[in-house]
């Protein structure tokens, strides 16, 4: 009986994550050198944490030279914040240590409108470790801690647009 709860609850749990994935949607430019796909935001964005939203780009040029461009989106519903500096850094903490961050220019009124573009300069490692948390380093710093479920809902949408054709 253990085995068979254990099992339905599972399958519930991987149906549930696999219907939260987004659609990818794929335009190309007028030229036709540049195909972008992107997480499908039009109803909703996905959400990472508590209060933090996303949407994954993909920029693919054609020719040999040229690669795949990847940016992450982050938007922090309510987040504003009077800073000191002209800037301020928004950094993706990753399982293994390392650190993806941006530096955001604060608006001419001095204060940041919640929404950073974080470049995402390698993918599969991307895919291979997990985001354990945001930090916007501002007047203070602001952690958005990331849940289990929420990480592999974003693994899932980073391998749809890795892949997507």
């Amino acid at each position: 009986m253990k085995v068979i709860l254990f099992m339905l609850s599972f399958f519930v749990a991987s149906f549930s994550i696999n219907a939260q994935a987004a659609k990818v949607l794929t335009s190309v430019n007028e030229a036709g050198d540049v195909a972008t796909y992107e997480l499908d935001c039009s109803v909703k964005f996905q959400t990472l944490a508590k209060g933090l939203r996303y949407n994954i780009t993909r920029h693919e040029f054609k020719g040999p030279e040229l690669k795949n461009t990847y940016r992450l989106l982050l938007v922090m519903d309510g987040f504003y914040s009077k800073t000191l500096n002209s800037e301020m850094t928004i950094s993706a903490v990753l399982s293994d240590g390392t650190k993806i961050e941006a530096r955001k220019t604060i608006e001419d009124d001095g204060f940041f409108d919640g929404a950073c573009t974080l470049k995402i300069k390698d993918p599969q490692a991307l895919l291979n470790a997990d985001i354990d948390k945001v930090i916007i380093h501002a007047d203070k710093d602001v952690v958005y801690p990331l849940s289990a479920q929420n990480k592999a809902v974003f693994k899932k949408n980073l391998s749809n647009i890795i892949n997507a054709k």
